[in-house]
Order: C-alpha cells, then structure tokens, then sequence
C-alpha cells in the first residue's frame, strides 16, 4: 500500500479473526497504526471502531505495548498508538509525549474516512471512538476523555494523584476534578495492590458517580500483562470492552454485565462496578 512507510507482523498477528499487522502510515509518521492486514473485509456494514493508545512512560513509541495492541487490532479494531512504530529490538527513542498526540490519531483516522484515496476510505466506525493508554498514557486518556466525539474511556495502570503534580515531569499535572469531564462508560484496569496506580485508579473508580464505570484488578503489578504473547489477560478484558462498547457486542459485553458480571468465574481478577447493568 503507497500510503505506508513499512509494516511488520507482531507474534502471528494475534488471536482474532483478522489477521493484524503493525504500521506507519505516511500521513501520519509520528504514530504506528496497529490494523487488520486485510482490508477487503471492511465497509458500510463492517466498519473499524477507532482506538486511540497512550503509551507507559509518556514514550513517545509503543514499543513496551505491541503484543497488546497488535491482539486489539486482530479483532477489527484500528488502533492508532502515538509514537514512531518500534524496531525489532524493542525500544526506539526516549523522546516524550503529549496528550493531545491521542486528539491527533482520532483526527487522523476521521480524515482517512473521508479521503477518497484512502485505503481506510468508508470503512472507519467515526462514530465509535475509545481513547485509552496505560499509566502516564492512562492521565493522557483522561485528559482528553471529555472530548465530544469519545465514545469509551479505558484507563490502565493508572488513575489521578491525589496530590497533584507527583508524577513524573512530563506527566499531565491533573486533579480529580478532571474526573467530571468524562462523558462516556469507563473502564479501569490495574494491577493490583502491588501496582504503583492501585491508590490512584481505585481513588479514581470511588470519585466518578455519573457515567458507567468498572474496575478489574488483576495481581500483576504495574506492568500488566501487555508484553505477554497476545498481550495476555489485559488484553482479554480490553478487548471485550472494546467489542462491548464500540461494536455492540453483547456477547462480549456479558464479561462486565449481571450480578455477578462474566469476569466473576475468572479467579485472577477482582472487580467493582458503578452505574452498569
């Protein structure tokens, strides 16, 4: 395809039904684009939900994240990570990033909807957007969560400090009153009590009483299980949400709904609800 700059499979191209591979795209060579391979398959009928990924560390590359987003993508999603797309090796720069680079990729994927010339051309869902990132790209989510055109917000690894500003420099310096902004069905993923975030994202889940919101807890720590083969059990619950909440999925969606929600019969998580089914 002319528009993209080089393109690599990530492990096998994940466990969904279109096969993903990972991307620059010309139009947007500060981001790395995670798709299905095939095209073909999309159009009016079947569109592509956008997801929209911060990355740990405010890195400006996903690198720590490809087996995740890579497992995300295969289940017809187009997910588009800020930073430049990560060599073999693994990491790629040390340079920063900046939450509005997640307004940039959602911008970026409305146009390719619309641009005739366009592999992406009528087959991007515009109307069903997430914005998602884990720890400092989780503060970069909620940054921009009341943005009108986000449709879902899941936040990883991560929640607000309590006392402002205890992040690391580059980190968005916000307060719980950012919490309000939100709009949209919320999802928090943390790691456990041994996760740095723990305190923050459960803070977070208790303060946020008007939009539907769940918190899955699972033993791991802080560095989740992204860079697990097919982004392991965090990418499982994301991408049930994701399949809930920007396809309509009610199948996927029985993970989070009912009392008790589908997640109960999984012993490694724990979880909370507010304001769902």
């Amino acid at each position: 395809m002319a528009q993209e700059i080089a393109s690599r499979i990530v492990e096998d191209g994940g466990t969904g039904k279109y096969s993903a591979i990972m991307t620059t795209q010309a139009s947007l060579p500060m981001h790395t684009v995670f798709r299905p391979k095939d095209l073909s398959q999309f159009d009016n009928k079947n569109k592509l939900p956008v997801i929209a990924w911060g990355n740990g560390a405010c890195y400006n590359s996903p690198w720590e994240h490809v087996n995740f987003l890579s497992e995300v993508a295969s289940h017809g999603f187009l997910v588009v990570a800020i930073g430049v797309m990560p060599n073999e090796t693994g990491e790629q720069t040390k340079d920063r990033s900046k939450s509005l680079q997640l307004l940039d990729a959602v911008e970026w994927a409305i146009k390719q909807n619309d641009n005739k010339n366009s592999p992406f051309y009528q087959k991007i869902d515009v109307e069903k957007i997430a914005v998602s990132g884990m720890s400092c790209g989780g503060l970069q989510t909620l940054e921009v969560s009341s943005d009108p055109r986000i449709s879902t917000v899941v936040v990883c690894n991560s929640g607000i400090f309590k006392t402002p500003g205890n992040g690391i420099s580059n980190m968005p310096n916000l307060t719980k009153e950012n919490l309000k902004k939100i709009h949209t069905p919320t999802l928090y993923l943390l790691g456990g009590e041994k996760d740095i975030a723990y305190g923050n994202g459960m803070d977070d889940y208790r303060q946020i009483n008007h939009v539907p919101v769940f918190v899955a807890n699972m033993n791991v720590g802080h560095g989740g299980t992204y860079s697990q083969p097919h982004g392991g059990e965090f990418a499982q619950v994301a991408t049930a949400w994701y399949k809930w909440q920007l396809k309509g999925d009610k199948e996927a969606g029985k993970l989070f709904t009912g009392n008790p929600p589908g997640l109960s019969s999984n012993e490694n998580w724990t979880f909370e609800k507010k304001n769902m089914p």
